[in-house]
């Protein structure tokens, strides 16, 4: 009787007073201690409401009902669909909104939407993936933001796919220590990219220049990558730079001589085919007939290989205490006796030249501290 006396009040009152109604009503669904016929028709009471022509009614039921786990599901999915300010307010923060609805919110929503899905605290990883797929810049950078959400490493990948020409978003992602390797190198491509085109760089430096400087950034990045990756990632950083085109020799003797090891037997072992527990015993211990077979089976030119199979040497001769020195160093004197005649062969040692004068600099510049600080 008394929901059927306010139904009849509601189609004379003021839209103030049926809002101020329907707050209340929804407060009591929740709070008063109502029996079973009773909390049915205050249900069926709200559900009419939703069909109030004004949205203060509407507003006012999904203040009253969006943060309550207890509130009827039909009602608040109903308000999920409303208009913008309404739907809002329960998709913000209401619990009874499941993985699977706010998926499917994600997929037929506008920007607003998905900008607030995107902030909700405790976001699962599904509707993080989801916003990652399809969203916005803005949308991923709230996501990005929110630290309550869950986001894997292949959400975290599919972001720098898509937006890494974002700088807040490369900021945001480059940040975060879960970052995937490969993401984490293509985001360095972006970086490079943005200053190469950039007005200064173009005013200062040529394109040939350009086109060096940049090309020699992204392998000096990639290796430094390379060197502080996990042993589970190496291969699918390894299949990134496959698939880039970027697993070539001048990057393999950059990670041999600067002995990021684990990195350069895994190339080796994605490059020839063979299995690891095979590569590895002939690059610790092999002759050196059957190093430079390993490195031919990799696509390695004849004379390319033979640089190869000379640092592999240097580095088992190192590792058992032999010459002091680092390797590039070794290997250029190696080279000057071979004295080879090849434009491959040249182009490699020009890569181990100058990484030999980045390590005189770093080298330099670590004296230069000690001493300074020793004064």
């Amino acid at each position: 009787m008394i929901v059927q006396a306010f139904l009849r009040w509601t189609e004379t009152a003021k839209a103030s007073d049926r809002a101020k109604a329907a707050n209340a009503l929804g407060r009591a669904y929740l709070h008063s201690q109502m029996g079973g016929d009773q909390q049915q028709a205050a249900a069926l009471a709200m559900t009419y409401l939703l069909d109030d022509p004004s949205p203060r009614v509407r507003l006012a039921l999904a203040q009253a009902l969006s943060t309550s786990p207890h509130a009827p599901r039909a009602i608040v999915t109903a308000l999920a669909e409303d208009q913008p300010e309404i739907a809002c307010t329960v998709i913000a923060a209401s619990p009874v909104l499941t993985e699977a609805d706010l998926v499917d919110l994600v997929g037929r929503g506008d920007g607003l939407t998905r900008g607030v899905i995107a902030s909700r605290s405790n976001l699962s990883r599904g509707v993080a993936a989801a916003i990652a797929e399809i969203g916005s810049e803005g949308e991923v950078i709230l996501l990005l933001e929110n630290d309550g959400a869950a986001i894997t490493r292949f959400s975290l990948r599919r972001m720098a796919e898509r937006l890494g020409h974002c700088s807040t978003i490369r900021d945001l992602l480059l940040d975060r220590d879960d970052l995937p390797a490969d993401a984490r190198h293509l985001l360095v491509g972006h970086v490079t990219a943005a200053l190469a085109n950039s007005d200064l760089v173009r005013g200062m430096l040529g394109q040939r220049r350009i086109d060096r400087v940049t090309r020699e950034a992204e392998e000096a990045a990639a290796i430094s990558i390379a060197g502080v990756v996990s042993q589970a990632e190496i291969p699918i950083l390894i299949e990134h730079f496959r698939a880039a085109g970027r697993l070539t020799p001048a990057l393999l003797v950059q990670a041999l001589c600067t002995e990021k090891l684990d990195f350069f037997t895994g190339a080796v072992v994605a490059l020839s085919g063979l299995d690891q527990k095979r590569v590895r015993p002939i690059l610790a211990t092999g002759r050196m007939h059957a190093v430079r077979a390993l490195f031919e089976s990799c696509g390695l030119a004849r004379e390319v290989s033979g640089i190869f199979v000379e640092g592999v040497f240097l580095w088992r001769q190192a590792a058992a205490g032999g010459p002091t020195g680092s390797i590039c160093g070794l290997l250029l004197k190696k080279l000057a006796i071979l004295q080879p005649d090849n434009t491959a062969v040249d182009e490699i040692i020009e890569i181990v030249e100058k990484l030999q004068r980045s390590e005189t600099r770093l080298t330099a510049r670590a004296w230069a501290s000690e001493a300074a600080l020793a004064a």
